[in-house]
């Protein structure tokens, strides 16, 4: 295997009487051939190498979305593609909106670290990661924000990611992460169809039920339950620093869980 198709004189290899209109057959039996090439070994044990056709790629379900903490892109995109760092992104939108590319989509980008959403503990296999260069104490500029739902737009139709697949890292890593910020325009997001929001007033959350289990119901992981609602808060209730959630919060948060299910 590992046939060359290129510079091939076709009229040489195939038969008399088939050199106008080719037998599509003989030519996807040769192009069959001619992938043995494309197929990556990774085992240092003696295989033959037969490839199927029947594959697909694996696609990400998610998009979680940072910030940089860089004063400038140049900054940030030394720290993403520094091996000694070990921390990538798929993509980094600058603050004039300019989309940095970094990392293959369908391959996995070291953004996420430690995460986890319900139930899936390992966002970086699952997710694109999108940085957006930003110090984390300032408002996210507008041409920034213009191109990253330009760029989920773009990403949700490649690969029907949901509504509610968009989450930040500190959603992701509640205790752990911060990003993105309280500043960020997550309403905006969510009327342009990406995130999850809920304008009051929100019907009050079924009696009994606490706030570790509304968050676990929504995704969050629980086990630092104050980390938890600090970080649902950030995103969904930036301006309440208080340690638990209000009633409003817990029907706010079962209004979220309503929109998930109903996709």
């Amino acid at each position: 295997t590992g046939m060359n198709l290129r510079g091939v004189d076709r009229t040489a290899v195939l038969p008399m009487g088939l050199h106008k209109g080719l037998h599509k057959g003989l030519w996807a039996a040769v192009l069959l051939l001619s992938a043995c090439a494309q197929l990556p070994v990774y085992t240092a044990l003696p295989v033959e190498v037969r490839p199927s056709p029947n594959v697909g790629e694996r696609r990400p379900h998610y998009v979680i979305i940072h910030h940089t903490t860089n004063d400038t892109v140049e900054q940030a995109v030394a720290t993403l593609t520094n091996p000694a760092r070990e921390v990538s992104a798929h993509y980094l939108i600058a603050r004039d909106g300019k989309i940095v590319y970094l990392v293959d989509e369908l391959k996995r980008a070291w953004h996420a670290g430690d995460s986890y959403w319900g139930g899936n503990r390992d966002l970086n296999s699952s997710s694109i990661g999108i940085e957006l260069d930003n110090n984390g104490r300032e408002p996210f500029a507008d041409a920034q924000i213009e191109n990253l739902l330009a760029l989920l737009a773009d990403l949700k139709a490649r690969w029907s990611i949901p509504a509610a697949n968009v989450l930040g890292h500190g959603d992701v890593a509640p205790g752990r992460k911060v990003d993105p910020s309280a500043l960020f325009p997550w309403p905006r997001l969510a009327a342009a169809g990406f995130g999850l929001w809920c304008d009051p007033p929100v019907d009050a959350a079924p009696a009994g039920m606490d706030d570790a289990t509304l968050l676990a119901a929504f995704g969050y992981d629980v086990s630092r339950l104050a980390a938890a609602v600090a970080a649902f808060k950030r995103h969904w209730a930036p301006d309440d620093a208080a340690p638990e959630l209000s009633e409003e919060q817990r029907g706010l948060v079962q209004c979220l869980i309503g929109k998930r299910q109903a996709g």
